[in-house]
């Protein structure tokens, strides 16, 4: 089940009043993925978001067997540092949209401490990416990312950078 389903379950496991309501509401809310972010076509990895609040953002995508990074097979584990660049940018697109601002271009500065219990990710499998901003400040910011799967565990700490709006 999803986090959003999740937030309208008792200690039972049982909804609550109204949580059909909600989730059927929050879930119109989930923006597209490529309302969020700069990318267009093949570069467009994630495919869906599954939700996001104050501090973070979730999403999904299956990995793809067209070349763009691995091969029909698998893509390496590297790999997962765009994913997670990608949820990231998605996060600040939500936070765009929210303050009625246009979907910018940012960059990734680097990663740190990227660990991955897999070296290829193989294609078909679905992964869950899920972003937390650690700090954000002047167009700076340093997320805590995860994408988990199964058999898959990648934990890095990302640093990026969204030029101020009137110089993008």
């Amino acid at each position: 089940m999803n986090d959003i389903a999740d937030n309208c379950m008792d200690a039972g496991g049982r909804a609550t009043q109204g949580a059909a309501a909600e989730v059927e509401s929050r879930l119109e809310q989930r923006p597209a993925v490529t309302e969020l972010i700069p990318h267009t076509g093949d570069m467009v990895l994630l495919e869906r978001i599954i939700d996001y609040d104050e501090q973070g953002l979730t999403a999904e995508l299956v990995v793809r067997g067209d070349g763009l990074f691995g091969d029909d097979q698998t893509v390496p584990a590297w790999a997962g540092i765009e994913y997670m660049a990608q949820a990231i940018a998605a996060y600040v697109g939500v936070k765009a949209k929210q303050a009625n601002e246009p979907i910018r271009m940012g960059f990734l500065l680097g990663t740190r401490r990227y660990n991955s219990n897999v070296a290829a990710f193989k294609v078909g499998a679905t992964l869950t990416i899920r972003v937390n901003k650690i700090m954000q400040d002047d167009g700076l910011g340093v997320f805590e990312c995860r994408i988990l799967g199964e058999g898959v565990d990648v934990a890095a700490n990302l640093n990026v950078y969204r030029p101020p709006l009137n110089n993008a």
